[in-house]
């Protein structure tokens, strides 16, 4: 049984950086695309950043290139999101998601597996 937990989130203030992790169990993290996602309250869940199984390709969302990065250690089984200069709107409950599909997706139909998420909140 796959099983993802995020951490790392918590409150900051704005202009800080977090570093979220997801750890991945039941199978090598390897096997996996994985992607970043978040959700607010009343929002549709927004696709942030993917990365290919073995690491060597990244795709942002418009909305996030430039401030947060995408990488995995598929040796730790981990994979991290670091958030840079957290503005209010980045509020919200960020989930990872590991696809069997090897081409990056934005569509959080294209991921078999999610975490429960982990809270960021940003106050200015």
């Amino acid at each position: 049984q796959v099983q993802l937990v995020e951490s790392g989130g918590g409150p900051v203030q704005a202009g800080a950086s977090l570093r979220l992790s997801c750890a991945v169990s039941g199978r090598p993290l390897s096997n996996f695309a994985m992607g970043w996602f978040r959700q607010a309250p009343g929002k549709e869940r927004e696709f942030l950043a993917a990365i290919t199984k073995v690491g060597d390709g990244t795709y942002y969302s418009d909305s996030v290139k430039g401030r947060f990065i995408i990488t995995k250690e598929n040796n730790k089984n981990t994979v991290f999101l670091q958030v840079n200069d957290l503005k209010p709107e980045d509020t919200a409950v960020y989930y990872c998601a590991a696809a069997e599909n090897p081409h990056l997706s934005s569509h959080y139909l294209g991921y078999d597996y999610w975490g429960q998420g982990t809270q960021v909140t940003v106050s200015s």
